[in-house]
């Protein structure tokens, strides 16, 4: 790995680390004037739009003839999306529900689980279908 590619990803990961913590905060102090109770409504919307991104981005380099391999693909994917996804605190969130609310914690973890499976597809399929 060159050293560019280091410092492509190192800075895409600091830009996503900063986008996971102002997206997360806004959502769940939106959220939470709607609703009672704890659900972790930022965390999943970032796992969730994070997955969307990591489908397109993946199409746009299918779509392109390029290998994930590349410079761009690692400040993407490995930088930036790695930094916004949050999977250790979707883990934390998991465990800390399972203990007071364990309905909650499982509609939590397939949510996650699901819903990013789907939102990578949807994703893919989207930038797939407007650049075919």
């Amino acid at each position: 790995m060159s050293m560019i590619t280091m410092i492509g990803v190192m800075l895409g990961g600091a830009l996503g680390g900063m986008l996971r913590l102002w997206v997360g905060n806004s959502v769940s102090r939106y959220v939470s004037r709607y609703t009672s109770g704890y659900f972790p409504w930022g965390t999943l919307t970032v796992n969730l739009t994070a997955a969307l991104m990591m489908g397109a981005a993946f199409a746009v380099w299918q779509v392109s003839g390029e290998e994930p391999g590349t410079l761009g693909w690692a400040v993407i994917a490995a930088g930036l999306l790695g930094g916004y996804s949050t999977v250790s605190t979707l883990s934390l969130q998991v465990l800390t529900l399972w203990q007071h609310r364990p309905v909650v914690a499982v509609a939590y973890l397939v949510a996650s689980l699901g819903g990013g499976l789907a939102m990578v597809a949807s994703g893919h399929l989207s930038i797939a279908m407007v650049m075919a």
